[in-house]
């Protein structure tokens, strides 16, 4: 609990710097938005095009892209600290943690926020309801639960992903770009439903990258749709890798620490 009142306390002061300049923080904001609206068009454009995807139609294709995203900007938005991870080492500012009667992780979701990111996740939330929609899904308490579940265990998926950048730059000190294709290349990736791809992705965002596991199997039982064959019980026991995924990538990053060797800036 305490814990939790350190993050709140240091999310309301990091909201009140960036509000010091309101409008540079709208111009970001809006900027955001204006990307993000980009991505939705590109999806947009696919429904207008084909009329299905294998199984899915247009509904389908939105709900699955507004839940990725809804997913990941909220990521970017609370737990931008660990995005930031290689920064803090390059600079130095990793020292500081160390001296602190606090974990490294807690400091680093501490360390940083992105609110300009609640532009991207209201347009994801609004792609989103419009695929539900278009896809006639009929909500119930069990799919609202799924949905819960896949937006929860897919933000703590996202943050054991980056915990793989923070541990490599340890390391290397640099971050390693490779890395970025399970991140911000599994977002793209994954905006889509994982059985359009060939079997190496599908091994991949399912078995490496758990995408399939923590999203698209609840997304698949909330639009009525069978992914891989699986019983529908199973939307809401996979999602679980995504806590597993972390904290195994905690305990990794824990181990990474270890052989941390300070830059001296």
């Amino acid at each position: 609990m305490d814990g939790f009142k350190l993050y709140w306390h240091s999310m309301c002061m990091l909201m009140k710097s960036r509000l010091q300049y309101p409008l540079s923080f709208f111009l970001q904001t809006l900027a955001q938005i204006v990307m993000q609206g980009g991505e939705l068009l590109a999806v947009l454009l696919i429904i207008d095009r084909f009329d299905t995807l294998n199984q899915w139609s247009g509904g389908d294709l939105l709900f699955f892209f507004g839940l990725m995203s809804v997913i990941f900007y909220l990521t970017e938005c609370f737990a931008r600290g660990v995005t930031c991870f290689p920064p803090l080492v390059q600079q130095g500012k990793l020292d500081t943690f160390l001296l602190r009667p606090r974990g490294v992780l807690a400091q680093a979701l501490c360390y940083q926020m992105d609110p300009r990111r609640v532009g991207t996740v209201a347009v994801g939330a609004a792609a989103m309801l419009m695929g539900a929609a278009q896809a006639q899904v009929a909500w119930t308490g069990l799919k609202l639960l799924a949905l819960l579940e896949a937006v929860a265990a897919g933000g703590v998926m996202m943050m054991g992903l980056f915990l793989i950048d923070a541990m490599l730059s340890i390391h290397s000190v640099k971050s390693i770009e490779v890395v970025n294709v399970l991140t911000y290349g599994g977002r793209s990736a994954c905006q889509y439903p994982l059985d359009i791809y060939p079997k190496p992705l599908k091994t991949l965002f399912l078995f490496v990258a758990p995408f399939g596991l923590t999203v698209h199997a609840p997304a698949a039982y909330i639009l009525g749709k069978n992914l891989f064959g699986w019983p529908d019980w199973t939307a809401f026991v996979t999602p679980l890798s995504g806590p597993l995924f972390f904290g195994a990538m905690y305990l990794l990053f824990q181990r990474a620490m270890r052989y941390y060797r300070s830059t001296g800036s």
